[in-house]
């Protein structure tokens, strides 16, 4: 590897893309050469980073021949088929879609979870490396230390994820259905099949003939990969909400060995990537626009499970009891691309 790799963004003009390239100056990250790819529509559109002026390239299968690192953030579809080009010539991608999430030999990394993952691997000798779905990211950077600690035997929760998690596209949709919303006019649905200003539903992915939509499974079978263990129990339910930037998660945890909130806010205060916003004088807990440009997950709402305690307070003989908890974190930052460059700098 150089030691100044050559990246590629690819995806570069969307809101994903353009959350690399401020995580990449950000953290100072090493690189030589930089290429921005995107689509035909989008080639030879300007893109400023550093003081330079760059101009997108067209994806095709010839632009990863000079690259080390290509940071991916494109349709399932086209990873499918750039994503194994890429490394084939040289260089490491780490894909922030879901097409290799499920691959066996392709490790799903959150770097303060699973960093041994990426063993054997390197910048610049070519390899895939999954990057997991946003929600799975925030969900697990909190609850991996407390299951470390006590044993998750299950876990419930319920996400209340914001317009970033469907692009710039739809961030734009929310604004104009807002203004038209509040001007009493009928709300532009191209992205979504309902108005979503001032209102919430639930998550527009594909349902299966469980009930379940793909963004619960992903949840479910993310967490089995990553933590490599199918035996913890995992039910989740995924909602849009009318937030710009940042998903916000209700988490119900239910453990093998007993832990109190109080054990459980001081081990998250000492867990990496985590910031405790837990005022329970002032009622302050995490909030979406708290989270917005934050690489840490925001923790709070940290008490005893109530039904998991007997009358008298005490825990129920056959496990740990249980944790409520309530996160907020950035979509676009920890969810997407910050989690992806930190893999990347797991590397150097």
């Amino acid at each position: 590897m150089n030691s100044n790799p050559h990246i590629a963004i690819a995806g570069a003009t969307g809101a994903v893309g353009q959350e690399f390239l401020r995580v990449l100056h950000q953290r100072n990250f090493p690189m030589g050469k930089l290429k921005l790819l995107a689509s035909a529509r989008s080639a030879g559109k300007p893109v400023e980073f550093n003081g330079t002026t760059y101009r997108v390239e067209q994806l095709t299968e010839d632009s990863f021949k000079d690259v080390d690192l290509a940071l991916f953030s494109l349709d399932s579809s086209i990873s499918k088929t750039f994503a194994p080009i890429a490394a084939g010539a040289g260089a490491l991608v780490v894909d922030n879609s879901s097409a290799f999430r499920q691959t066996k030999d392709i490790p799903l990394v959150v770097p303060e979870v699973n960093p041994e993952a990426v063993q054997g691997l390197a910048i610049g000798q070519g390899g895939i490396v999954a990057n997991p779905n946003c929600s799975t990211i925030i969900m697990l950077v909190p609850v991996t230390p407390l299951h470390r600690a006590a044993g998750v035997r299950r876990i419930v929760v319920s996400t209340y994820q914001a317009a970033s998690g469907a692009g710039a596209k739809a961030m734009a949709e929310l604004e104009q259905q807002t203004r038209e919303v509040l001007d009493d006019k009928p709300p532009t649905c191209n992205v979504f099949a309902q108005q979503y200003a001032f209102n919430l539903f639930s998550h527009d992915s594909d349902i299966g003939p469980d009930g379940y939509n793909t963004e619960e499974v992903k949840m479910v079978r993310e967490t089995h990969k990553i933590w490599d263990d199918t035996a913890v129990r995992i039910t989740a339910t995924c909602i849009r909400v009318p937030v710009m930037r940042a998903h916000a998660e209700s988490i119900n945890l239910e453990f093998d060995q007993p832990l109190n909130r109080h054990q459980a806010e001081e081990i998250l205060r000492d867990a990496p990537g985590v910031c405790i916003v837990n005022d329970w004088q002032n009622n302050r807990f995490p909030t979406p626009l708290d989270a917005t440009g934050k690489d840490d997950v925001l923790v709070g709402r940290i008490r005893d499970d109530a039904s998991q305690a007997s009358g008298n307070g005490t825990r129920p003989k056959n496990g740990g009891g249980g944790i409520d908890l309530f996160v907020c974190g950035d979509q676009l930052r920890k969810g997407a691309a910050l989690n992806a460059v930190q893999i990347a700098e797991l590397l150097l």
